[in-house]
């Protein structure tokens, strides 16, 4: 039997194509750098949002305190350093007593935690002082081995003003003075004494470090270090002294003249301090009468730059009493006519402008480190200070 053509050679059936496995896909991985940044993010809008709150209710209470007071006073300055009151001994009192403090070396260089250098914030806590009528007298707290010459001299005039009637770079005072009382800490030396002269009362320790009544300026001259690497220095200058404590030359090519020169310029802010410490001492034991403690005739000799103790200070009548802060605040209820009085203090306001302004600040060139066993701020070659100098170890 024939075999039907379809069957003589079979076809294999079409199998369908093998399907295609796609690997499920990859699970995303877990980022947490974006999460991180958001939460910073966040707890910074959170900080800025507290901070505005705090400042509106603080100016909101500032206001009503100023409303019932007459606005008389205010709780910061429109410009300059920005102040709050603070109580540091609550007597409930009505009258007030300002402590100031002067802690470190005195300088005129911007610095602190908002930013404001030392005498703009004094000048400006003397106002606040000045203008509150609440405030009977103010302690002037020392902690200072002294500093700029300028710095001094500008907190030594702010706070003769605020004692007398004398008008200040603001016009015309509103004000009648308030005695400022001294106390000072362990260390209220140079500049620290000189900021203490036209003070009505000072109020020393025994062991105080104070006087060190002199003026010093210092220099560098690298010039041997620039021969042995081969560095020449080329100077074009208008006249001879031009290039005057240049730390470039040689020793030999300093003219004689301007050793000269440079010393009349130390002399003459030399005797300009022992002037202040006349003038402010005599003007002092002329109001505290028999009470106080006047200028021995032989003070002068002791104003060599030497550091003195409270005990011999007041030998010299350097200082009105020995005692520490408490005697000092006695002392400023006696002269104010008051009692039980309310210590406060005004501290800087620091808010985000200050922060800010912290990116702007540049450094200062030609800068010398001096070594007091304290960290301080940078001093500038070529400029004088009163500051006493504590020896290395």
């Amino acid at each position: 039997m024939d075999t039907p053509p379809d069957f003589q050679n079979p076809v294999p059936p079409t199998l369908p194509p093998p399907p295609i496995i796609t690997p499920p896909p990859a699970a995303p991985r877990k980022s947490w750098g974006w999460m991180i940044t958001s939460i910073i993010l966040f707890l910074l809008l959170g900080l800025c949002v507290i901070v505005i709150l705090a400042q509106s209710v603080s100016h909101a209470l500032n206001f009503n305190h100023s409303f019932n007071r007459g606005f008389k006073s205010a709780s910061s300055r429109e410009v300059g350093p920005k102040l709050d009151e603070a109580i540091l001994v609550n007597n409930d009192s009505r009258h007030k007593i300002a402590v100031i403090s002067v802690d470190g070396i005195i300088s005129s260089h911007t610095g602190g935690s908002a930013g404001n250098n030392m005498v703009d914030v004094i000048k400006a806590q003397l106002d606040r002082a000045a203008n509150d009528d609440q405030v009977n007298a103010v302690i002037l707290k020392i902690d200072s081995p002294g500093g700029e010459v300028m710095a001094s001299d500008q907190i030594n005039k702010a706070i003769l003003a605020f004692e007398t009637d004398a008008p200040t770079n603001h016009g015309q005072p509103e004000h009648k003075g308030k005695p400022v009382i001294c106390s000072m800490g362990s260390l209220a030396a140079s500049g620290g004494y000189y900021i203490s002269a036209p003070c009505r009362w000072i109020v020393a320790n025994e062991l105080t470090l104070t006087g060190s009544i002199g003026v010093i300026m210092e220099g560098m001259n690298y010039r041997g270090l620039m021969d042995k690497v081969g560095v020449s220095p080329v100077v074009y200058k208008s006249g001879k002294f031009k290039d005057m404590l240049s730390p470039f030359r040689e020793t030999n090519e300093i003219p004689v003249e301007e050793h000269a020169m440079v010393q009349a310029l130390v002399n003459d802010t030399y005797e300009k301090f022992k002037s202040i410490v006349a003038t402010g001492r005599d003007a002092a034991h002329d109001v505290n009468k028999k009470e106080g403690h006047a200028l021995a005739d032989n003070w002068a000799d002791f104003a060599d730059g030497r550091v003195v103790s409270g005990k011999q200070a007041l030998d010299l009548g350097l200082v009105d009493e020995l005692g520490d802060f408490d005697a000092a605040v006695d002392c400023a209820e006696k002269i104010a006519g008051i009692h039980n009085a309310n210590l406060v203090e005004y501290q800087e306001r620091y808010d985000i402008s200050n922060f800010l302004s912290m990116f702007g600040q540049s450094g200062q060139a030609r800068d010398i480190k001096i070594n007091l066993g304290v960290d301080l701020p940078k001093l500038q070659a070529g400029s004088m200070y009163f500051l006493w100098q504590a020896p290395e170890n």
